[in-house]
This record gives structure tokens, C-alpha cells and sequence, in this order.
């Protein structure tokens, strides 16, 4: 399943880097983004490399992955958004992750002894491999398009990459076994950032957010926490990182609210947030990747309008 596409962002994407090289997943779920079809697709070595290219203006936007159903979070990603750069979310995709084993046009997999990959790949396929070529050494590579290059380079009929679909294309390599994963719904979630502009609401967005403590002490996080549930605004995703400074012990809390900063709920909620906390970094809010559906907190924003009416009138009575 791929969930790439998007309606028209704020932002006009010319220029696009993400993180490469050619043939990566990263590439992969980029070819299925609208609002980049048109775009020129640039490769960068790192994540930080796409992110201060963003930054620098050399690019309109970048694309990088942030998030994996079996890894988790990708932290590098995440932290250097909290932390390191001011940029925005403007999209995100998810798709799903398909690891093949790639060879040269011609060559068996019975007689590879050699397999090109890196760690996150071959741990994600341990019990295929372990099973199909038990006696096969595991190489490191810089990335997985970068293993399906070196394969390709090589004048080694051996010499096997773990690698994506997408890679066979590139650096024309043929498939000897597909979808290898030792767990079926392997999903990985990318964003896209840019310097500036927020997308309008879609009714189905989400919205990230960099919340600091004022203190640490016992109840700060549920202080947090009840700012959304009093509002019954749902958190897809929550967890804390070291903030960089101060030492150990130091931590704010990353969050993904169901959202967007134009609706009402979610707004009095970053109010809130922002007058009672250390600080909150606003990340974007943007286009949710899924399908929409109708929700409770799409009920309780009517009712929280009827109720900011009903305090409006009341508050006309008073008396100068």
C-alpha cells in the first residue's frame, strides 16, 4: 500500500531534495507525491544535509523519513527538526516498506556468499536470510541503494543487495526474491519540509508540537496531557527526548496531535500550552496520510463554538 498523495500545499515545490542516494525508499515514496511530480528531485548523503539545504535556499522543500512501524521514531529526523532547524511539515506519506534481494542480470541466489545492506535491512529480514543462505556474510553498506550500487559496480556473480524495489530500476539489477521481510506491514512515514507556509485544513490533519516543561516536577506531564483531553483532541504519537542541554534529566516532549492549528479546539489548547509551559515549538500542520474519518473531536468543536457563543452573550451584559 503506498499513501503518498496530497492536495495542493503553500508551498511551490521546484526543487526537492531528500535523502539518497538514488534508489532508496526514500526516492520511492517521493516518486508518489502530487505536489512534487513536477519537481526536480535532488539526492543528499544525510538527513542533515536535506534539512540545511532546505534551510540555505538551495532547495524549495525536502523530504526525509521520520518514523517506522517496527524501529519507531526516526530520531535523528526528529531531533533535528526540534532542535537544529526552523522548518515547517508541510506533508507527510507512508508507504510500505518491501525489502527484495537483489543480483546481477544472470547470477543465482544459491551461489551468493556475500550480502550488501545496512543493519536496520538485514535485522528487519534476519530469519529469512538465516534460513535461505545461512552461510552468507553480512556487509555494511551506507544505505540500501548504495549496497544495490556496489552490487551493480562489482565484478563479483556473488554478491547479493538487500535493498528496495525501486533499486533493481536504478542500477539495473534483477529481483531474485521480493517482499522477504520477516513481519508483514513494514510501514515507514516521510515527511516534507519547508522554510515557511502552513497548508490549509483539510478536515483531516495533523499537528506537531515541541513542548518544554516549565519544571520538572511530579504531574508536569499530566498537566500536558490534560490540556488535550480536556478538549478531547487525540495524541497519535507522544514521547520525550533529551532536550541537548543542561545535562541528564532534561527533557521536553514531542507530540502528534490529531489537528490543525486553524480549528478552534486545537489553537486554545496551544494557547494554553504556551502560557503555561516552558515553551512549545510549533513543527507544522499539515495533510494527515490515511484515509479521513469522522471523529468525535469534530463533535465536541461544535459544541465548544455553541459554548464560546453562549460565554460571548454572556459577557455583552456586563456593565462598564
Amino acid at each position: 500500500m503506498t499513501d503518498a498523495g496530497d492536495p495542493a500545499t503553500s508551498v511551490s515545490v521546484r526543487r526537492v531534495a531528500f535523502f539518497g542516494p538514488l534508489g532508496t525508499f526514500t526516492q520511492q515514496a517521493l516518486l508518489d507525491v502530487d505536489s512534487a511530480r513536477g519537481a526536480e528531485h535532488v539526492p543528499y548523503r544525510t538527513v542533515p544535509d536535506v534539512l540545511d539545504a532546505v534551510e540555505a535556499g538551495e532547495v524549495d522543500a525536502g523530504f526525509v523519513p521520520i518514523e517506522n512501524s517496527i524501529e519507531g521514531m526516526v530520531n535523528f529526523t526528529q531531533d533535528a527538526l526540534a532542535f537544529d532547524h526552523q522548518l515547517l511539515i508541510i506533508h507527510e506519506a507512508v508507504i510500505d516498506i518491501e525489502h527484495c534481494l537483489l543480483v546481477k542480470p544472470g547470477c543465482s541466489l544459491d551461489a551468493v556468499t556475500e550480502i550488501l545492506s545496512i543493519p536496520v535491512a538485514t535485522a528487519q529480514c534476519h530469519r529469512y536470510l538465516r534460513e535461505r543462505l545461512p552461510d552468507a556474510d553480512m556487509v555494511a553498506a551506507n544505505s540500501t541503494a548504495d549496497a544495490a550500487h556496489r552490487v551493480s559496480q562489482s565484478d563479483r556473480d556473488d554478491l547479493a543487495a538487500l535493498a528496495p524495489r525501486i533499486a533493481a530500476e536504478v542500477y539495473g539489477l534483477e529481483i531474485a526474491e521480493a517482499d522477504i521481510a520477516d513481519h508483514a506491514g513494514n510501514q515507514t512515514r516521510f515527511v516534507m519540509v519547508a522554510r515557511s507556509g502552513v497548508p490549509a485544513p483539510t478536515g483531516h490533519d495533523r499537528t506537531a508540537l515541541v513542548v518544554y516543561q516549565r519544571a520538572d516536577e511530579p504531574g508536569s506531564l499530566i498537566a500536558i496531557l490534560q490540556e488535550f483531553a480536556a478538549r478531547r483532541i487525540n495524541l497519535s504519537n507522544l514521547f520525550s527526548r533529551p532536550t541537548k542541554d543542561g545535562g541528564l534529566g532534561h527533557y521536553c516532549f514531542i507530540m502528534y496531535a490529531d489537528g490543525h492549528v486553524a480549528d478552534e479546539l486545537l489553537a486554545d489548547t496551544m494557547r494554553s500550552l504556551h502560557a503555561k509551559q516552558g515553551g512549545v515549538k510549533f513543527l507544522g500542520s499539515y495533510p494527515a496520510a490515511g484515509e479521513a474519518a469522522e471523529t468525535e473531536r469534530e463533535h465536541v468543536g461544535g459544541r465548544w463554538r455553541d459554548a464560546d457563543d453562549w460565554l460571548t452573550d454572556i459577557r455583552r451584559s456586563i456593565t462598564s
